[in-house]
């Protein structure tokens, strides 16, 4: 147990209870869009968002487009920032992701696209922000104050609001499925002394490459953004597609390399990328849960104790990753709440 705790591994732990409040917060909102859906369903949605924020935003992505098939748009912000172009946005939704609610070029995009006729939406932790006024209908993230720099739970919090905006939109799972991953989130914290332990090994680790595809794709930019800002490893997220068409020139013995590994249609490419980082004698280190055994058997493994289909894994999956984050930059001697040169609040143009 670390002697001083910190507020991100404080944060980290109370996820299970954030996400509950969120989802009795948000539904009432979600049945509102849902019933404005039914009568007039957008052919785009497009999201927009930075930092943390915007790994959530490419899970949405790939969330909206297999679960209903409404084509996705991460949205270029200069596109209106800094070069003043107008789109069409008559039949689109647009959608709106901060943390604090006062990322400046989130909310000109939104602000843009509500002038161009899109239906807008605003995704925040923060009810008096702006981004809480500026659109047409807002989603609270009920986590509470996050007072470390590094989010996780809100994190978390905008990743079930995306669930609830895909239920609204047409996807084809229950509100009582989404009342499961609290349960499953707390599953996840059960691996804390053993990710600490796990961690030990990593202390000089300088480099990393972080793996994923679909749904747990956005996480795999996630964990390796929060191992850059508080464990200050230069850590790159890949598909694993995207890592065989070059990347992969670069790993060598012993190169880390960590690896999300649900079951379904992502792991029989998982499982042969994790036979090739074999050959080359990389360090590897799936999170996988108890639906996908064999995944342990593929070298060091943190295995969520329930078994969870892959649609609801996002959520649980980061969980692991957040701690040994949280952990290894303890190990190291730094204070993952305040990184160098970062501040909780960060406005771009």
């Amino acid at each position: 147990m670390s002697k001083m705790l910190s507020k991100m591994l404080e944060e980290i732990r109370q996820q299970p209870a954030a996400i509950e409040r969120t989802l009795r917060s948000a539904l009432p909102e979600a049945r509102k869009l849902r019933r404005r859906c039914e009568e007039k369903r957008p052919q785009l949605v497009v999201l927009a968002a930075r930092g943390t924020s915007d790994n959530a935003a490419l899970f949405g992505r790939y969330l909206i487009e297999i679960a209903t098939g409404i084509p996705v748009s991460l949205a270029a912000p200069s596109v209106s920032t800094l070069y003043g172009s107008s789109l069409s946005l008559a039949h689109a939704m647009a959608v709106g992701i901060s943390q604090s609610g006062e990322s400046t070029d989130t909310n000109l995009v939104i602000e843009r696209a509500r002038e161009a006729g899109a239906f807008t939406i605003g995704i925040t932790n923060e009810a008096r922000s702006a981004l809480a006024g500026i659109p047409d209908q807002a989603f609270l993230v009920r986590a509470g104050k996050e007072k470390s720099v590094a989010a996780t739970k809100t994190y978390t919090g905008q990743l079930l609001v995306l669930y609830l905006i895909a239920w609204a939109l047409g996807a084809p799972f229950q509100v009582e499925d989404l009342q499961r991953i609290a349960d499953s989130a707390a599953a996840a914290l059960k691996l804390e002394d053993a990710i600490r332990l796990r961690a030990e090994r990593y202390r000089f680790m300088e480099r990393a490459l972080v793996v994923a595809r679909g749904l747990n794709y956005a996480n795999a930019f996630e964990f390796a953004l929060k191992l850059k800002e508080t464990c200050y490893v230069m850590a790159e997220g890949f598909s694993g597609a995207d890592l065989l068409h070059g990347p992969i020139a670069m790993v060598e013995s012993s190169f880390p390399a960590f690896l999300f590994a649900p079951s379904g249609v992502t792991w029989p490419g998982q499982r042969e990328l994790l036979g090739k980082l074999a050959q080359l004698k990389a360090d590897t280190m799936t999170v996988t849960d108890r639906g996908n055994r064999e995944a342990a058997r593929h070298g060091n493994s943190l295995m969520i104790p329930a078994k969870l289909p892959d649609l609801y894994t996002p959520i649980p999956y980061i969980v692991p990753a957040q701690l040994f984050a949280a952990c290894l930059a303890e190990i190291k001697g730094l204070d993952p709440d305040r990184p160098r040169t970062l501040s909780k609040i960060t406005r771009t143009l």
